[in-house]
C-alpha cells in the first residue's frame, strides 16, 4: 500500500483532527491515528471514545487499505516538513511482526512501527432524528461567547456544556457554572423546537477549525450522539444525558440601575483592581453615584487595598454591589463592543452585562454575574 500526499495538506489535516488525542488512554489503539485509503481519498480519524473527528484530503495512489499509526511521532514529524510531496508505504516489518509505514522525501528514509488498524472501534452509528444548519461563522462566534463560562464540575455534567435550544422564532446557546450564565440568541436561524447539550472539548476543537471559513454546518443528532458534517470534516460526540437548569429563571427581569462604560476602561480598571482584591472571593466593589464609578478591593489579611474612581453614565439609585473580578475579567475579554452596559437591581442581586454595539440586528448577547456577598 502505497500514496503520495503533500506534507502541507497532511499536517492541516493531522491538526484538524488531533485535538481529540490524549495520553491517559485505557484503550492505547486510540492514541493512533486511523488512516483509510481508498484510491485517491485518504480519511484520517482520531478519537477518544467519546468525540470521534474525522477529515479526508486528495492522494495521489492506486491502492486501498487501511493502518494505524501512534499520533505523536508521526504528527511531530510531519511538522518538520516545509511543503513538499512525500511518499508514504506500509510494508510488513523484517522481523516478521507488525508492519511498518516508510516515508520517503527526496532523499532520505523513515520508518515507524504501526499499531494494528483492526483494533481501532468502528465509528459509532446513529439514526440521526433531527437536523439543522448552521453557518460556520454563527456556530464559531456562539462558541467563542459561551464555552468561557461551562462549569468543570463532574458532579453536575449538565452544567459541563453548551445548550443548544432552538424555537421556533429563535436560537439560544447557554452556558453556565450557577455563578455566570451567558445567553446568545440568533433570531436569524430557524429550525425544528429542539435542544441538546454539547460537551465542551469537542466544542473547544471546533470552534478552532470553523473560525475562518465560510461555510455551513450541518448538525444531526438523536436523544444520545451528535454528527457535525463541515467540508471535508464529520465530528461525531456523545451528547451530554440531563435537563439544562431553567436559566431564565435568574435572570432579573426589572433592572432599573443602569451603567454604561467604556468597555477597555472598565476592564484595565477591573484588572488592576483584582491585584489588590481577596484572592478567595475576588471581589471587586461597585459602588454608584451621579457619572462616577468608584472601585474598591481590598485584602485585608496583607492590608492590600485598590481605590478607583473611573468616568461613566449612570442612571439610578446609588447602590453598592460587589462581583467576581474573575468573572467580570473574562466576560468584558470575551465581548468585542466599545461600550458595555451593567444593569442591576439590588446589591444581592445578579449583574446583567450586555454590549452596547458590535453586534448585528438579529443577535443579542446577555453575560449574568451573582454578586459576591460580604469582603
Amino acid at each position: 500500500m502505497k500514496f503520495i500526499v503533500s506534507s502541507g495538506e497532511l499536517q492541516k489535516a493531522l491538526q484538524t483532527v488531533s485535538g481529540v488525542i490524549s495520553n491517559s488512554q485505557s484503550r492505547p489503539i486510540l492514541e493512533n491515528y486511523l488512516f483509510d485509503l481508498e484510491e485517491n481519498n485518504l480519511t484520517i480519524t482520531a478519537s477518544d471514545g467519546e468525540t470521534t473527528l474525522i477529515t479526508s484530503l486528495e492522494v495521489k495512489a492506486d491502492d486501498s487499505g487501511k493502518f494505524a499509526v501512534p499520533a505523536k511521532i508521526f504528527q511531530d514529524f510531519i511538522k518538520t516538513y516545509g511543503e513538499q510531496p512525500l511518499t508514504l508505504s506500509v510494508k510488513e516489518n523484517e522481523e516478521g511482526v507488525g508492519s511498518l509505514l516508510e516515508i520517503l522525501d527526496e532523499k532520505d528514509n523513515f520508518a515507524v512501527a504501526l499499531d494494528n488498524a483492526e483494533d481501532y472501534p468502528e465509528l459509532p452509528e446513529f439514526d440521526a432524528s433531527q437536523s439543522v444548519t448552521i453557518p460556520a461563522g454563527v456556530l464559531s462566534e456562539a462558541l467563542t461567547n459561551t464555552l468561557f463560562a461551562t462549569s468543570n464540575d463532574s458532579l453536575r455534567p449538565v452544567m459541563t456544556g453548551v445548550l443548544f435550544q432552538f424555537k421556533e422564532d429563535e436560537t439560544n446557546f447557554v452556558s453556565t457554572d450557577s455563578h455566570r450564565l451567558v445567553v446568545y440568541k440568533r433570531t436569524d436561524l430557524i429550525a425544528e423546537p429542539m435542544e441538546f447539550i454539547m460537551p465542551k472539548k469537542p466544542l473547544n476543537i471546533f470552534k478552532n477549525i470553523l473560525a475562518n471559513s465560510g461555510e455551513d454546518v450541518v448538525i444531526e443528532f438523536n436523544e444520545n450522539m451528535a454528527k457535525f458534517k463541515f467540508g471535508n470534516n464529520v465530528w461525531i460526540c456523545r451528547l451530554i444525558d440531563g435537563k439544562y437548569p431553567n436559566y431564565s429563571a435568574v435572570i432579573p427581569k426589572e433592572n432599573p440601575n443602569v451603567l454604561t462604560i467604556n468597555r477597555n476602561l472598565l476592564l484595565n480598571a477591573i484588572r488592576r483592581a483584582s491585584i489588590m482584591s481577596n484572592k478567595s472571593t475576588n471581589q471587586v466593589r461597585f459602588k454608584l453615584s451621579g457619572n462616577v464609578l468608584h472601585l474598591h478591593a481590598e485584602d485585608t489579611e496583607f492590608a492590600n487595598k485598590a481605590d478607583m474612581q473611573v468616568p461613566c453614565d449612570y442612571n439610578g439609585e446609588d447602590i453598592n454591589i460587589g462581583f467576581s473580578s474573575k468573572f467580570l475579567t473574562e466576560m468584558l475579554s470575551v465581548l468585542a463592543s466599545d461600550d458595555v452596559t451593567m444593569k442591576m437591581s439590588q446589591p444581592n442581586r445578579p449583574g446583567i452585562l450586555e454590549p452596547v454595539d458590535g453586534l448585528e440586528d438579529h443577535e443579542h448577547l446577555l453575560m449574568l454575574s451573582m454578586p459576591v456577598i460580604g469582603m
